[in-house]
């Protein structure tokens, strides 16, 4: 008996080992996981990596279809799957090399990208020591089955990669949503109020970020020679500013995700050089909707104001004003196609670069997408934009997009607009508002020829429409 044993066991051994590799599963791409959502009505892809010339199979439940591919001499695979209108349903995708893979309690939606910096990034319980108003009760009533989050991990690295670190979709309740990015969370929140169906958040962001790290080499070096990328074996010094880093290992792993949108929340780092962000920021917009080939609305928040001179090294005056990076992303919604900006010039906190409101972002942004992108009417989605100044005498008035049934102060003082002549000193000036306009004027002023209104680091803006939408800082002159 001890004999045939030990006769049988090398062979049973092998045949397990056999099995074992013969039978492995296809790997999936990290952004697949059970519990994910799927962008409604579209032709989306599913890719992932096995052998060489690997036929895969996809099944959907949804419509019993099935759909074929063959790995790449690369190993890659990636397949183009139908997904029907959004639905209140969960569903099944099988993947099969010859070895079945199940994914389950799928939902089909509306799929946005969250993406930016720590403003982005900032989990709705707060950052340690830095609070969100109201993010106590917002995470008790989270549970909500139809919203489904995804976060992308931090990577930053040289060089770009196929994959993204592990990770996983998850039902919003308390424990994901404390978790999870504020400012998606709010904004995905309400347009699952608004549209009745299922949303699903991927959150890709990293605190402290530049537009160069979020952008590839090859934009960068046909467009930017001046900006250094880093060699493949370069050091990171600065995990979220190197240019390149974190575009490698955090957008090009997930690029091709069908999604409706994106909204960011970017801008903070890179408020030294509002010349150049001037050209980085629509060239990121175009390098990621040309990689996606979509041209997918893309909503993104203006920088909140902040007393920036405390960041070593503690650059004070000039171009160090943030106000010129939040007149660079006024202007840019002329320059972006189917873009629009969020204003937070009412909530910014002097010695705190994260706002405790993150309702008003998240909200505002969500505004944009259910007027621009859903065609929801009857509210106010956009905020007041400047659209012209004409001088007659003494004073200057200064007209208003987005203001059809007037501005307002909600009873405070309006005093942060100041007005110069030809001398280029601004003074202090009385503001009158006139239904969608402001006359402004300055005792010390006789001939006016330039006006700003909020147009410094750190300052609370006071100026509205009546749907409760602040008007951007602005200025007329290019001195």
């Amino acid at each position: 008996m001890n004999k045939m044993k030990i006769r049988i066991f090398p062979i049973i051994l092998l045949s397990l080992i056999f099995t074992g590799s013969a039978g492995a599963q296809t790997k999936l791409a990290s952004i697949f996981t059970d519990n994910m959502l799927l962008q409604q009505k579209e032709t989306v892809n599913i890719w992932g990596w096995d052998k060489a010339g690997q036929k895969i199979t996809i099944g959907t439940s949804w419509n019993h279809k099935t759909y074929t591919g063959i790995t790449s001499q690369q190993g890659k695979w990636s397949i183009k799957i139908n997904t029907p209108a959004a639905a209140k349903q969960n569903y099944e995708i099988t993947v099969s090399n010859g070895k079945t893979l199940v994914l389950k309690n799928i939902l089909i939606g509306e799929v946005w990208l969250c993406t930016g910096q720590s403003n982005m990034e900032m989990p709705l319980k707060g950052f340690k020591g830095q609070p969100i108003t109201g993010s106590n009760e917002l995470i008790l009533k989270s549970a909500d089955p139809y919203i489904r989050l995804y976060t992308v991990p931090r990577s930053s690295i040289t060089t770009e990669q196929e994959n993204s670190k592990p990770s996983s979709w998850k039902l919003a309740g308390p424990e994901a949503v404390a978790s999870f990015s504020a400012t998606g969370y709010i904004f995905g929140k309400l347009l699952r109020e608004m549209l009745d169906i299922p949303v699903g958040l991927v959150n890709v962001s990293y605190g402290g970020s530049s537009a160069q790290a979020w952008m590839s080499a090859a934009t960068l070096k046909e467009q930017f020679p001046t900006i250094k990328i880093p060699a493949e074996k370069d050091t990171i010094k600065l995990a979220s500013r190197t240019p390149t880093t974190l575009y490698n290992g955090m957008i090009h792993p997930v690029v091709g995700y069908g999604v409706r949108g994106a909204i960011f929340y970017q801008g903070e780092s890179n408020y030294e050089d509002p010349d150049l962000y001037e050209k980085l920021f629509p060239a990121l917009v175009k390098e990621w909707r040309t990689e996606w080939k979509n041209d997918f609305p893309f909503y993104y928040a203006q920088i909140a104001p902040y007393n920036y001179k405390q960041l070593p090294p503690n650059l004070e005056g000039g171009k160090y004003n943030s106000a010129y990076l939040r007149e660079v992303q006024r202007r840019s919604v002329a320059q972006i196609p189917g873009s629009a900006m969020a204003v937070l010039m009412d909530i910014g906190e002097e010695k705190s670069i994260h706002p405790m409101n993150k309702e008003a972002g998240g909200k505002r942004l969500a505004l944009l997408a259910l007027a621009n992108t859903y065609g929801l009417k009857g509210f106010g989605s956009e905020s007041p934009a400047y659209q012209s100044a004409e001088t007659t005498g003494t004073s200057i008035t200064v007209k208003f997009a987005h203001a059809e049934n007037g501005l307002t102060t909600f009873g405070k003082e309006l005093t942060q607009f100041e007005i110069a002549g030809a001398d280029k000193v601004f003074h202090p000036a009385k503001a009158l508002i006139k239904a969608e306009s402001v006359v402004v004027s300055a005792a010390g002023v006789a001939n006016p020829v330039a006006v700003r209104y909020a147009f410094r680091d750190f300052v609370v803006g006071s100026l509205y429409n009546t749907e409760g939408l602040p008007a951007s800082s602005f200025r007329t002159d290019n001195w």
